[in-house]
C-alpha cells in the first residue's frame, strides 16, 4: 500500500494524534484543507479552512483532552479512489476536570496526492459536553 492513500493518510493522521502532535496533523493536510465538524456545539466552530486554522483549532488539544489509547479503527473503502470512510474511536481523560472521555468517531476523509484535502468527522456532541463539563474554551 502507498503512503499516500487515503486509507494510509488517515492512519498517519490516527498516529499523530495519538503521539498528540497537532503540527504532524496539521502538515497531513493540504494548505486549502477543509474541515468539517457537522455536530460541533456550538461554542465550537463547524468548519476550518486552511491547514493553520486546523492547526490553530488543534495546538492546545493536548492541554484539553488525553488519548490514552485508539482502541479501535475501521477503514472503508469508497466507490471514490481519492476518499474512505473511518469509523474510530478512543479512550482518555480530560486533564481539567478529571472527567472520562470515551468517544466514537466517523470520520470522512478525501486525500489529493498525500494531503488531505477534505476532513469532515462525525461525534457525539451530548457525550462531548458531559466530558467537558466545565472546561472553559479560547
Amino acid at each position: 500500500m502507498s503512503d499516500t492513500t487515503p486509507a494510509a493518510v488517515f492512519e498517519r493522521s490516527l498516529d499523530a494524534f495519538l503521539s498528540k502532535d497537532m503540527r504532524a496533523w496539521a502538515d497531513l493536510c493540504a494548505e486549502d484543507v477543509v474541515v468539517e465538524f457537522p455536530f460541533s456545539p456550538d461554542n465550537l466552530p463547524s468548519r476550518l479552512d486552511g491547514r493553520e486554522a486546523i492547526f490553530e483549532y488543534l495546538r492546545y488539544y493536548p492541554a484539553i483532552i488525553d488519548i490514552h489509547e485508539i482502541d479501535s479503527v475501521t477503514v472503508y473503502a469508497t466507490d471514490r479512489p481519492d476518499t474512505v470512510i473511518a469509523e474510530w474511536s478512543v479512550q482518555g481523560q480530560v486533564i481539567p476536570n478529571g472527567n472520562k472521555y470515551d468517544m466514537a468517531y466517523a470520520t470522512v476523509v478525501t486525500v489529493r496526492d498525500g494531503r488531505i484535502t477534505n476532513y469532515r468527522e462525525y461525534w457525539n456532541p451530548l457525550a462531548f459536553g458531559q466530558a467537558l463539563e466545565g472546561v472553559a474554551f479560547g
